[in-house]
């Protein structure tokens, strides 16, 4: 059955009639053509240890159906040490085209105690993708939820990742994007956990940047922040939740991994988002008490109740939860001068957007 129209946290199947496995991704456009990519979780179950299932990818003519056009990325099945392998944490692949190499630039993100990045390239958007560098740490320490921006008008890139659970560190990237350079800046320094800032999202409109980040929470959702800034390296400008009347108290159930600017648009920017545990749905009050009883093992300044803490018995930690069901909630941006929103819809098309 095709759709006409997008349908926020609703299960969305591709062309075939199965589940879409493009997780913490992102959309591509390339010849009149959008391809989404991202995690396979497809085997996910938060039982087998499997983490990541390789990258798939999906194209589509208006961002409504999607075909499967198979991985992107394969899995590495053989040497279980690769970071590629199943059974590693491999999250929110950002890929980027660099016209000067003619390179198509993959960089990943391996969880845990590795907590590293690996950088690839191909020839073409399909690939095949080759691993030019492995356990890449730009500040030495532990990497976390991260993006890559490409200035709109310069072309000069820059990363974005969160590090050590302590802050967020910003660079530009070298020519050939496959390294940092100069000096980086910091930002959100010194927020301890839940607050410290991951799922780290950055874009441009017009001369404005922006970065959309959520808490630390694993997959349960929590509120994200918006803050703008005029050049890419900061400093930076909290604009608060962007999320407009938002009953869950926590994203409306979901976190961002992109934010895409549609080419045929003028002003129609969609923040790509996961729900990653969709039988686990937070609301306002259940929010507040998870952020709380987290926060107190890290902040005396907070306190919890025995009974609060065994409200949470049962939520879903990241190597126990069932991402093989996760939906996704695309919803567009709104601006109000520079400030940025995202208000809820049940339902909306491409079509209404000049």
């Amino acid at each position: 059955m095709r759709r006409n129209s997008i349908k926020p946290g609703d299960v969305w199947t591709d062309t075939n009639g199965k589940r879409i496995q493009a997780h913490a991704g992102a959309i591509f456009y390339e010849n009149d053509t959008f391809y989404w990519y991202g995690e396979n979780k497809e085997k996910t179950d938060g039982k087998n240890g499997i983490w990541t299932w390789g990258v798939k990818y999906y194209s589509s003519k208006d961002l409504y159906n999607w075909k499967d056009e198979g991985y992107l990325i394969r899995p590495e099945l053989q040497d279980e040490s690769s970071h590629l392998h199943p059974k590693n944490w491999l999250d929110r692949p950002h890929i980027i085209y660099n016209e000067a190499t003619r390179k198509y630039v993959c960089w990943l993100k391996f969880s845990g105690e590795i907590g590293c990045f690996g950088i690839l390239t191909a020839d073409r958007f399909a690939g095949p993708y080759t691993m030019v560098r492995d356990n890449v740490r730009p500040y030495g320490e532990q990497v976390g939820d991260f993006d890559i921006a490409r200035d709109e008008m310069t072309g000069k890139a820059y990363l974005y990742f969160e590090y050590d659970h302590t802050g967020v560190a910003a660079y530009e990237l070298s020519d050939d994007f496959l390294d940092v350079q100069g000096k980086g800046e910091f930002f959100y320094v010194g927020i301890k956990t839940p607050f410290t800032r991951e799922g780290v999202t950055l874009f441009q409109r017009n001369n404005q940047k922006y970065i959309l980040t959520s808490g630390m929470t694993g997959y349960v959702p929590n509120p994200s922040e918006a803050a703008r800034f005029e050049e890419w390296l900061g400093p930076i400008e909290i604009q608060g939740n962007p999320h407009v009347n938002d009953e869950t108290g926590a994203s409306f159930n979901s976190q961002i991994s992109q934010v895409f600017k549609h080419p045929g648009k003028r002003d129609l920017y969609i923040a790509l988002a996961d729900r990653w545990v969709p039988e686990y749905p937070m609301t306002r009050e259940k929010s507040d008490i998870f952020t709380r009883v987290i926060a107190s093992q890290f902040d005396p300044a907070y306190s919890a109740t025995e009974e609060e803490m065994m409200q949470l018995t049962g939520a879903p930690l990241l190597g126990s939860a069932n991402t093989s069901i996760a939906d996704y909630v695309w919803l567009p941006l709104r601006f109000e001068d520079d400030k940025v929103f995202i208000d809820w819809k049940e339902e909306w098309r491409v079509e209404d957007y000049i």
